[in-house]
């Protein structure tokens, strides 16, 4: 039942977020955080491998259906500087910073926090980066750097906590190792299981079949990923890209359905990581019962996570540009600006949440740490998060190639419209087809064709296309009502009315893409 209120509560506090326009993660964070000091109001524990498992995993692999493989692939360098250099880079100042500067707290335990709090969660930065416009590019190094930097740092942090609990050093050959075996291993499981899923999906032929199959893909690779001890994180990442950039040779009916249920899934589960990281702020200070020192600490801690991002943003952002003429020559120049906003794009989310829940009890400075951790994530949410939409629009960094894009889109259309001219002519030339049917079917070819050329400009009367969408909804609303009306005078059974709702439906959201 206290779940049950949760995610209610969660989705409620979403919806209005959403309806007033603000930031729906900060917000569930602030008000988690509000309840959780209230008398009364339950602990929320956590089972480490069930977030992995149950939250991150399927989180990650619709991020990686609706991310673009050959964007990441043309981004690797970058990216892969992000998700493995800035998140090693992170455990080892934090971790260090943390050791001089928190009482009593050892270099191994100090190395955990800095491998727990290393990875940012993009969940936020994308919400405001795609609200506010940031360049696609931009969008690009932030989506895939959350989709590896989770592995690198829990790699990273078996490695500190076996250093900790154990008591000795664990070699950085050994580290290397463990690392590599996990990425390789977690890369050939995804790949395995998205070969074997898409080849059962093209001949299933049943959306809602497909659909189920689908749903069951980030929990299968994950498991079989961390049973052959390699990267869970990495198999759902692999699985996911390879499934969605291959998602147009599955049906027209997977598609819809997997896009609908995967977006209603986002939400329900990133409402409720948002509530828990606030819920577990009460149980945190309790723990630890900080004083004056240990809060100075964490303030400086929580400083050092923000800083080094910074520190490591720009030098990775340019040096290798100067040093390297073959990358001058194939990335565009990042502009200051840019960097800027992604460096304080650094807020900690679901993974540090999940990590710190998976610290042994037996670790020496286990409370200290996990105060610590709460710090870094909280601070970093609603500190650079509510600030970035304010940034971001300071430095007025929007996405120059919108323009480019369209005038792309729109010139491929044409060219789609045309190739669909010439087969519904080669089908009219062998076979007898009515021609008014030719002719309504060529209007509509045409229909589509001029509709992206009149997106690109600014019309100051309605636009044909945008007439035409108008009239047509209006028409749909009138058939819809026909039917239903129908179906209570007991003309036609709910079943039928299903049926056409959905043709209609269907014709509908076409008319909403256009």
């Amino acid at each position: 039942m206290e779940l049950l209120l949760l995610l209610v509560g969660s989705w409620a506090v979403t919806a209005l977020a959403r309806r007033v326009d603000w930031p729906a993660p900060l917000v569930l964070t602030a008000v988690g955080i509000g309840v959780s000091f209230i008398p009364g109001v339950p602990e929320f524990g956590l089972d480490p491998d069930l977030v992995l498992l149950v939250v991150l995993a399927p989180l990650l692999y619709s991020a990686a259906l609706d991310s673009s493989y050959l964007d990441i692939k043309a981004n690797i360098r970058p990216i892969g500087l992000l998700a493995v250099g800035l998140v090693l880079a992170t455990t080892a100042v934090v971790g260090l910073v943390a050791y001089w500067v928190v009482p009593g707290l050892g270099l191994a335990p100090a190395l955990v926090l800095g491998a727990v709090v290393a990875p940012p969660d993009a969940v936020a930065a994308v919400a405001i980066g795609r609200r506010l416009g940031l360049p696609r590019r931009a969008m690009t190094l932030l989506t895939g750097a959350s989709l590896g930097n989770d592995a690198t740092a829990l790699t990273a942090f078996k490695v500190a906590v076996a250093a900790a609990v154990g008591g000795s050093a664990i070699s950085w050959g050994d580290g290397l190792v463990t690392f590599l075996v996990a990425a390789v291993g977690g890369v050939a499981v995804g790949l395995v299981v998205a070969v074997v899923v898409h080849a059962v999906r093209l001949r299933v032929g049943d959306g809602a079949l497909e659909s189920a199959l689908g749903l069951l893909v980030p929990f299968g690779a994950y498991l079989l990923a961390e049973e052959v001890h390699s990267s869970g994180v990495l198999a759902v990442v692999v699985a996911g890209l390879y499934l969605g950039h291959n998602a147009p040779a599955a049906g027209f009916s997977t598609r819809l359905q997997e896009t609908a249920v995967w977006k209603s899934l986002d939400v329900l589960l990133e409402s409720l990581v948002f509530a828990l990281i606030g819920l577990q702020v009460r149980t945190a200070v309790a723990d630890a019962d900080p004083g004056w020192d240990l809060l100075g600490a964490s303030a400086v801690v929580l400083l050092a996570a923000i800083l080094v991002r910074f520190a490591w943003m720009f030098p990775a952002a340019y040096v290798p540009r100067w040093l390297f003429r073959r990358i001058r020559e194939r990335e565009p120049a990042p502009g200051w600006r840019q960097v800027t906003v992604l460096g304080w794009a650094g807020m900690r989310g679901v993974v540090s949440l999940a990590a710190a829940a998976a610290i042994p009890l037996e670790m020496p400075g286990h409370d200290v740490v996990l105060l610590l951790t709460f710090v870094v994530t909280v601070g970093t949410l609603l500190l650079q998060g509510m600030t970035l939409p304010a940034l971001i629009r300071r430095l007025g960094v929007r996405d120059a190639g919108e323009q480019e894009r369209a005038l792309a889109e729109a010139q491929v259309q044409n060219n789609a419209a045309r190739a669909a001219v010439s087969r519904l002519e080669e089908i009219v030339g062998s076979s007898a087809v009515p021609e008014h049917l030719a002719a309504r079917l060529r209007a509509l070819a045409e229909h589509r064709g001029n509709a992206a050329w009149e997106r690109l400009g600014r019309q100051e009367e309605e636009s044909p296309a945008a007439a035409f969408r108008r009239l047509r909804r209006e028409m749909l609303s009138a058939e819809r009502a026909e039917f239903v009306a129908a179906r209570d005078r007991r003309e036609i059974d709910d079943e039928t009315l299903r049926r056409v709702q959905r043709e209609l439906d269907l014709e509908e959201a076409a008319l909403s893409r256009e």
